[in-house]
């Protein structure tokens, strides 16, 4: 799942490092790539504060959650449904629909969540924004991430841009889905493919908006502390 539907898992709550704990994993994955970390395996005893604790709290439920998700009905059908409905849109290129499916039904459930309101994006932005960036040094060097400046950087754009906002928009998801496919294959899609990503997206959105909510009430009836 993307941020906004890990977040959705945390709506009601007032721990900002638990919120920053349960989307740490692709904000450490967007700074740097390389940062192969495991902060779920470290004692609870070397957390010696209640903020590191519970980062590593939300570090462990976006786990938690990402694992009920890849592995749920919703998922398997879904992802290759949305596959065959994008798939001519890359005929002819290197980029696998497969992958495509997976990251565009993500991002249609952050759309969705946006859309009907079931989240509060700018109390999203404003708990990441709370929290000490020194705890958060502290967890990365705990976790042997020593280049903080290098994440900051990320950080600190990540919520000044606040670039969630724009998925909204059917077309940011095609952007989106576009920059990620340039990290991967040297060869981007055009703009006219691009409109045709759109296109298929709205049409696909049509048909999971009725019943999305399926797959976070499953989540939330199986996560631990749901």
């Amino acid at each position: 799942m993307n941020f906004i539907s890990h977040y959705y898992f945390d709506k009601n709550n007032n721990d900002s490092y638990q919120i920053l704990g349960s989307v740490l994993p692709d904000l450490i994955r967007n700074a740097d790539k390389d940062w192969k970390i495991f902060p779920e395996k470290i004692p609870t005893s070397n957390l010696n504060s209640r903020e590191l604790q519970s980062i590593q709290q939300g570090w462990k439920k976006h786990i938690e959650v990402d694992r009920i998700f890849h592995n749920a009905d919703f998922f398997l059908y879904h992802q290759h449904q949305l596959k065959k409905e994008i798939a001519p849109v890359f005929h002819g290129t290197a980029i696998k629909p497969f992958f495509i499916g997976h990251v565009g039904l993500e991002l249609c459930l952050d759309h969705l969540l946006l859309k009907h309101q079931l989240i509060d994006i700018n109390l999203f932005y404003s708990q990441l924004n709370q929290i000490d960036k020194n705890i958060l040094c502290n967890f990365l060097s705990l976790n042997k991430i020593d280049d903080h400046t290098k994440f900051l950087k990320y950080y600190n754009s990540f919520i000044s841009e606040q670039y969630l906002k724009t998925y909204i928009k059917l077309g940011s998801i095609s952007y989106s889905i576009k920059r990620i496919c340039m990290r991967i294959w040297p060869d981007t899609i055009s703009h006219t493919q691009e409109d045709e990503l759109t296109f298929a997206i709205k049409n696909y959105i049509s048909k999971l908006e009725e019943n999305f909510m399926i797959i976070f009430d499953k989540i939330d009836s199986q996560l631990i502390d749901g």
